[in-house]
């Protein structure tokens, strides 16, 4: 029986040898598991089954198997295979922990310990790990290792902000390419890495184009983080439109790596901002796929939060951007951006009074940030309407007050507020800092050293603001600190005496000495080449040269135009040269002295006192008391009488006045000759 047990176990191990060397393992495990029914704790066996569940991607049921065989599969016999399962299942720190607790370290475990640092992002544990592999192995797997060094660099550059060294590498492959390019970036040297970029693009092409089972649509998946690499480098240099849209050629291709997907998705959405933020809403899916916490590093998934919690407010989902902020300062107490979301929040629903409370403890907490907070503080000042309380707030800041940038905004601030002693303070303030400084440099190299231009700079624009707010006294002493440092300095002189001719005129007589002389400030201009320059408003002709007829014909034309004599104006028909013109000839008649004005009384009997078109021609005709066949006495009004129905006699309503048919005739014709202006 023993002997018959013994023969089919010796079977079974050659059909999983066979299996093993065919690459079929689900087939060699059901070999191992008739194996163990033989002999349960057969470490080979053993061994084996772990393995065929590594190389079927079963690593939960593998780490089941080892953890459940402790006694048998010790750490010294299982530690690689156990290691890997932890790693495989996300579990980094306790892979580490395995490693560590080996007794033997294998050329194996080394390798998965570099892997292990780097998820750990402990880049430069990383790094010496693998310089030690290079330099210790010599198999196929060379290239491998140094595509992984440069992955480790790349790093480095983009997360650390460490300037990269050269290692040295051979770009021969188009990963080596993708990641020197990577590192390029993280240096912002954005030009060098789309070269680098396009070069890894081209290898890929080639490398993957001499398989003949490799399609089309595999090389462009495979093509796919290289793009996204290009269209995030278009985004930082501002075409954002460009970017786009090879973001979105990305995502109709359904790459499988999840970790590429939430990347993409991540700058749509920052390239959208508070706009097409339905589309946002959808890309914002992607970054929460199962595994993407796994595949990106901790601040590519801090950056992906962030995002979430803006998109919150901008889709008015307050208690949602309220919850991912506060999750995310409990992460990173220390963090600004939290803190600014939440501020950001509360100023949407008009809660200003509690963002300034809010920044003002975080200001405390961390004075390390107090700077950027206290611009936040005073933009939400100025939004309100208060703008000395942001200027108080501005001038707290001490590592800033006295920058020209933030000298300039409080003096701009002061001004609009009219508070003109607090800006020239503000002034006052910065110069002093420049000229302690100046002290402190003199001191230390023990030599001296002239005043920087800030510093003169500062004195100048502070003379020329007291100036124009009149406080000339004020402005003269700054004038001549700055007289002093450069007595050449025309300008500042002519500032100088402009000044001190309001207060002291005879001051300003004596510093007029020091001006230079007209002649030294003529200038040797060349007037033909001015002229004739580009952009002149008058460009003088060029004279030909003229011969013969030409030149007699010019020289006739000149004489001509000499001989021309004015002619003499025009007088009056009535003219008489032996009377005396009148000299209020040129004055109005009404502005004459010896105007007395019209004389009354004048055809009097020729002005109508009648109704409308009455003439007075008619009127004696009109008298109904000088006809024949009036009656006697006057008629009563409205009586019917006072015309006689066989008298020729028109009543003065419907009479038309001499030549009346004649005159609206002319001006109906008159009308129809101007009918384009219109009344």
């Amino acid at each position: 029986k023993m002997a018959a047990v013994a023969g089919a176990a010796a079977g079974l191990w050659s059909e999983v040898n066979r299996c093993g060397q065919n690459g079929d393992f689900a087939r060699a495990l059901k070999s191992v598991n008739k194996i163990l029914q033989i002999n349960k704790d057969d470490v080979t066996a053993l061994q084996c089954k772990v393995v065929c569940l590594i190389q079927n991607g079963n690593f939960k049921e593998a780490l089941g198997v080892i953890n459940t065989h402790t006694k048998v599969l010790t750490s010294d016999i299982i530690a690689f295979e156990k290691a890997y399962c932890e790693y495989r299942l996300n579990r980094i720190e306790s892979a580490l922990k395995t490693i560590q607790s080996a007794s033997q370290q294998t050329d194996k475990l080394k390798e998965l310990y570099g892997q292990v640092l780097y998820r750990l992002e402990r880049y430069d544990d990383c790094l010496a790990a693998y310089r030690d592999l290079i330099r210790n192995s010599q198999d196929e797997y060379e290239e491998e290792r140094k595509t992984n060094l440069s992955a480790v660099v790349a790093a480095q550059s983009t997360w650390e902000k460490v300037v990269p060294e050269d290692l040295g590498l051979r770009e021969a492959t188009y990963e080596l390419c993708y990641n020197s390019a990577c590192a390029l970036i993280g240096q912002g040297r954005l030009n060098e890495a789309m070269k680098k970029l396009q070069k890894a693009e081209e290898l890929c092409r080639q490398s993957l184009s001499e398989d003949s089972d490799v399609t089309e649509e595999d090389i462009e998946a495979e093509l796919a983080i290289i793009h996204g690499q290009m269209a995030y480098i278009m985004q930082l240099q501002g075409h954002t439109e460009d970017a786009l849209q090879l973001y979105n050629q990305i995502i109709k291709l359904k790459p499988t790596d999840v970790g590429l997907l939430a990347v993409i998705a991540n700058n749509i959405i920052t390239i959208n901002k508070d706009q097409n933020v339905f589309d946002s809403k959808k890309k914002v899916k992607l970054t929460s796929a199962e595994g993407v916490e796994h595949k990106l590093s901790k601040k590519q998934l801090q950056a992906i939060e962030f995002n979430k919690a803006l998109l919150a407010m901008y889709t008015n989902q307050a208690d949602q951007c309220r919850k991912l902020s506060a999750s995310l300062q409990s992460q990173s107490p220390e963090h600004l951006l939290p803190v600014l979301i939440q501020a950001a929040q509360l100023c949407r629903e008009k809660q200003h009074v509690k963002a300034v409370g809010l920044l003002q403890d975080f200001a405390d907490q961390h004075p390390a940030n107090a700077a950027e907070i206290k611009l936040t503080m005073a933009q939400l000042k100025i939004a309100q309407g208060s703008v000395t309380k942001a200027c108080m707030i501005l001038r707290s800041i001490e590592e800033l007050q006295h920058k020209p940038g933030m000298v300039s905004a409080l003096v701009t601030m002061y001004s609009h507020e009219e508070d003109i002693d607090s800006a020239i303070e503000v002034f006052t303030q910065a110069i002093q800092w420049y000229q302690q400084f100046q002290a402190r440099t003199n001191y230390d190299c023990c030599v001296f050293q002239p005043k920087s231009p800030v510093h003169l700079s500062l004195i100048r624009e502070a003379a020329n603001f007291k100036l124009k707010h009149g406080r000339k006294k004020e402005a003269i002493s700054d004038l001549e600190e700055l007289w002093k440092q450069n007595p050449k300095d025309v300008h500042t002189l002519a500032q100088l005496i402009s000044a001190y001719s309001l207060v002291d005129p005879e001051k300003a007589k004596v510093l007029s000495k020091h001006l230079p002389s007209s002649d030294t400030l003529s200038l040797k201009v060349d007037v033909d080449a001015l002229e004739n320059s580009h952009g002149a408003t008058y460009v003088r002709k060029k004279a030909g040269k003229l011969t013969g007829d030409n030149q007699q014909k010019e020289q006739g034309q000149g004489e001509a135009k000499k001989k021309k004599k004015k002619k003499k104006g025009k007088l009056p028909k009535n003219y008489d040269p032996k009377v005396t013109p009148d000299p209020e000839r040129w004055l109005p008649m009404r502005e004459r002295s010896y105007y007395r004005g019209r004389k009354k009384g004048k055809k009097k009997d020729q002005v109508g006192k009648g109704t409308q078109g009455l003439t007075t021609t008619g009127s004696s005709e009109l008298d109904a008391s000088r006809t024949a066949s009036s009656p006697p006495t006057s008629p009563r009004p409205g009586s019917g009488a006072a015309v006689s129905a066989t008298s020729n006699v028109i009543p003065p309503r419907h009479q038309k006045p001499a030549g009346a048919p004649a005159t609206k005739k002319k001006q109906q014709q008159k009308k129809k000759k101007g009918a384009k202006g219109g009344w």
